[in-house]
């Protein structure tokens, strides 16, 4: 059986706004994320993390933030876009390991939401789906809050009948 890794990072700075969106879920902050779509910087790692894997590029070639049919995209929509290209490309997600990088919003009540929005999306049951999220003890630039991180590894394998080839 044919396998792959991905790994993938992504990284925005807060901005104006009232919300974040992480993980597709809307959770009340003091400050959104400047990004050219909403920013989910949990799906986005996610993306990168997956098509890497399947060896399609990054996000960035397949959304790209100067074309403006993506401003203010969905980030749960373009994961499953995403999805589609893995199965085109005879790609199947195993697991998906994503942690987010932040001092603030605190992750943990929402968490298991994303897990769920994750597990849907890319039509994997939610134990393939792991969210967790950490702080930098205040150092760097999450530590002074002026941003949020998130990093993702995906094992993929080859869907059943194929060698995970592209074809």
């Amino acid at each position: 059986m044919n396998f792959r890794v991905g790994q993938g990072l992504d990284i925005h700075a807060f901005g104006p706004g009232d919300h974040v969106i992480l993980g597709g879920v809307r959770i009340p902050h003091e400050r959104g994320l400047a990004a050219h779509s909403d920013g989910d910087v949990l799906l986005h790692a996610l993306s990168d993390a997956l098509l890497g894997a399947a060896a399609l590029g990054d996000i960035g070639r397949h959304f790209p933030p100067s074309d403006q049919r993506w401003a203010g995209a969905d980030s749960r929509d373009l994961l499953r876009r995403v999805r589609t290209m893995l199965g085109e490309a005879g790609w199947a997600v195993v697991n998906a390991d994503t942690t987010l990088i932040c001092e603030q919003p605190q992750i943990s009540p929402h968490a298991e939401q994303m897990r769920r929005h994750i597990a849907s999306d890319l039509q994997v049951g939610p134990e393939q789906v792991s969210v967790k999220a950490t702080t930098t003890e205040q150092l760097g630039f999450c530590g002074r809050g002026e941003g949020i991180a998130a990093s993702a590894v995906v094992l993929l394998q080859a869907a059943v009948g194929t060698e995970g080839t592209g074809k």
